[in-house]
């Protein structure tokens, strides 16, 4: 069978294991039947996610004009500590950030390589912790707005990391760490206005299993500039990279704003 459309982040569904979704326009397909199966991927064009010009992506799916003028891809989205919807202070489009900033969000401690630090909105838990391929994630604190969660970020990554180690993340070296237990121990490192909303005495570890064959013992990753068309044999799916026998990995969210053709 033959898919084609532009690449957006895989769906998912928590389950055991997780289960993924390949959305296209006019078709969508369960990337976990595609395990143990040659399938090749071809790269078509590119498709701006915001304007859909076929224009070149420049980053996260959007051209060059789209990602230097658009709501949704101001600073505050990578930097949270950046954000002023609380202060009725626009960046680019005051009413889409204050829809975005203006809500409850996640301060989290997550396991992917090592322990890593970061913010999401609560609407987005366990998704965000699914897209990163931690394989154990635990809250913080929950906020109301994203500036309060932006601080917060910011005063543990004195202690943390902030970025997943995708090499360790993809080759399953994770070093053993009790999640509950490290957080009992930063109480008294976030930031004073926050204390109030540090999550004390829950137990909510999340616990996530990946569809994986196999783990590579080495990665390659795949470049559709590169390599245009790609063939293998599907190992594995984590975070939101598939993983090939060959330790060919392709991080699908990496590519958004690509057309691709996928044969099966």
């Amino acid at each position: 069978m033959q898919y084609e459309g532009v690449l957006t982040k895989m769906q998912t569904e928590y389950g055991n294991p997780i289960q993924y979704y390949l959305v296209f326009e006019n078709s969508f397909l369960s990337v976990n039947q595609l395990l143990d199966k040659n399938i090749t991927i071809s790269f078509v064009d590119f498709q701006c996610l915001n304007c859909t010009k076929k224009k070149k992506v420049y980053r996260q799916g959007f051209c060059y004009d789209c990602f230097y003028s658009s709501a949704a891809a101001g600073d505050w989205i990578m930097r949270p500590e950046l954000s002023t919807a609380h202060l009725g202070i626009a960046d680019r489009d005051l009413v889409y950030e204050e829809k975005a900033q203006l809500q409850p969000h996640i301060v989290y401690l997550a396991l992917s390589s090592e322990i890593k630090v970061g913010v999401t909105r609560k609407t987005q838990v366990p998704t965000r912790w699914i897209d990163q391929g931690a394989n154990e994630a635990i809250a913080v604190v929950e906020v109301p707005n994203r500036y309060l969660a932006g601080i917060t970020e910011v005063a543990l990554k004195n202690h943390y990391a902030d970025k997943t180690n995708w090499r360790k993340m993809l080759t399953n070296d994770i070093e053993a760490v009790d999640l509950v237990a490290e957080r009992l121990k930063l109480e008294n490192l976030i930031p004073a206005e926050v204390q109030p909303y540090f999550y004390a005495d829950k137990t909510d570890l999340y616990q996530i299993n990946y569809p994986v064959l196999h783990y590579p013992a080495k990665v390659k990753s795949l470049n559709l500039d590169k390599t245009p068309v790609f063939e293998g044999k599907l190992t594995g799916i984590k975070g939101q990279y598939l993983l090939f026998e060959d330790g060919t990995v392709f991080n699908v969210r990496g590519a958004e704003g690509s057309v691709v053709r996928i044969d099966v």
